[in-house]
């Protein structure tokens, strides 16, 4: 074609410009034309934010909504064949000088409040994790692919307290081969944490961040944890060293629908993937509006248990005397809304049950789901 139309490659912040749709600045990608690599017009691209915005104007509509007919060229007959380019990787010895100064990480300071000091130690040695001087304390996640060639790294700054990117005054992202400056880079991306397959046949589950594979290693290390590094990036020249793994993938919040119809694509190739509906069958309104993700939901999961635990039978009795009138019966769903509201910091199931253990309540009717408080309790 005579005019070629593609998103804008990444050249620094200043190729990232602000959304017309959502407002949130340097998350905006344009479309340029090929050729002389001007914009179609300010407000033709896609938001970065694809499931809290959306926003995605193509030059095809744009050239329709505005009556601009572009004209078809000659075919060509004849096409040069070209030699595949080779893949780059990162000279390992700038990718070994990253692995130090972890007490300077954000991320890091962030997982060692969550967990043991040794254990988060064992996870970084495992995914090889590094730091970054690009900004103060910022977190360099190795894309090592299975032969353990370094593929490139992704770059991020993570608020120390929760754990968070930091997305102000811009988004805080960038590419090591970037910030190299590498001449002539060739990359092709690997799933993070691809490097992991060659030591263990466990079943492997896929995220969307590093992040999320990290905490979830750290929950769950009988999995082996991947991230694709993006929303989009569930791609089948992604999954071919999976071709013979069990797989599942775990959505965020919000991309269950993607992520379930990409998954039939790769069943169609004779991939093992299912999706996990985990987040969508459990999560709350609250969650769903955050966009939650797998990891974000065994934090949770994990601070509400531990508050259960340290509830004592004093305050369950006194919680049982208080709203479950003698005689009445309620259902399960009665129950855990009283508890929810008395308890908000803690998983409701969890302390119903423990009402049932310690027989505070019973059955009404067998296979029914009514209960009352028991003959035998203490008041």
């Amino acid at each position: 074609m005579p005019y070629q139309f593609k998103l804008e490659k990444y050249r620094g912040l200043k190729t990232r410009h602000t959304c017309p749709a959502c407002g949130m600045k340097k998350s905006f990608v344009r479309y340029v034309n090929d050729d002389d690599g001007n914009y179609i017009a300010d407000h033709v691209g896609r938001c970065n934010r694809e499931v809290n915005c959306g926003y995605h104007y193509k030059p095809g509509q744009y050239f329709k909504d505005n009556d601009i007919h572009i004209s078809q060229p000659e075919i060509p007959q004849k096409r040069k064949t070209s030699l595949p380019i080779k893949t780059s990787y990162i000279p390992e010895e700038l990718f070994k000088k990253s692995l130090s100064n972890y007490n300077k990480n954000h991320f890091i300071h962030f997982l060692n409040s969550k967990f043991g000091n040794e254990q988060v130690k064992q996870a970084l040695d495992k995914y090889h994790v590094g730091t970054s001087k690009h900004w103060t304390g910022a977190t360099v996640f190795w894309q090592i692919d299975i032969d353990g060639k370094i593929r490139t790294g992704k770059v991020m700054l993570y608020d120390p307290i929760t754990g968070k990117r930091v997305k102000k005054p811009h988004n805080h992202i960038s590419w090591a081969h970037s910030l190299l400056k590498l001449e002539h880079f060739n990359l092709r991306q690997c799933l993070f944490g691809e490097h992991l397959l060659v030591a263990s046949n466990n079943p492997v589950c896929i995220v969307e961040s590093e992040k999320t594979a990290l905490v979830a290693c750290l929950y769950l290390p009988e999995y082996i944890w991947l991230s694709t590094g993006g929303l989009q990036n569930l791609k089948p020249e992604l999954f071919t060293k999976l071709k013979s793994r069990q797989v599942i993938l775990y959505p965020d919040l919000g991309a269950y629908d993607l992520w379930n119809k990409k998954a039939r694509m790769l069943k169609n190739e004779n991939f093992n993937v299912v999706t996990s509906n985990l987040l969508e069958d459990n999560a709350l309104e609250e969650e769903k509006e955050k966009g939650y993700d797998i990891a974000d939901y065994l934090i949770d999961f994990s601070r509400k248990n531990q508050r259960c635990n340290i509830i004592s039978d004093e305050t369950l009795i006194e919680f049982a005397k208080h709203q479950i009138k003698p005689g009445n019966s309620y259902s399960d769903c009665e129950i855990e809304r009283k508890l929810k509201e008395q308890f908000p910091d803690c998983k409701t199931k969890m302390l119903f049950r423990k009402l049932v253990e310690k027989e505070l309540l019973s059955p009404s009717l067998p296979f029914e789901k009514q209960f009352h408080l028991c003959g035998s309790t203490p008041f």
